[in-house]
């Protein structure tokens, strides 16, 4: 039962996390199609994360 608890708690931090950057992303947007892009950015946001993390232990 523990194990699904920590589950949902890790869905809604990332929930969380999606709605942030989706408000950066449009927010800081140009034009429409960079909203859009900023949108589609918002869901794979734990990916640029990552990658900015390996980045910086490589460094």
């Amino acid at each position: 039962m523990a194990n699904g608890s920590a589950t949902a708690s890790s869905g809604g931090l990332y929930g969380l996390g999606m709605i942030g950057a989706a408000i950066y992303y449009i927010g800081s947007a140009t034009s429409f199609w960079m909203g859009v892009l900023g949108f589609l950015k918002a869901l794979v946001w734990p990916a640029f994360l990552v990658y900015k993390l390996l980045e910086l232990a490589h460094a």
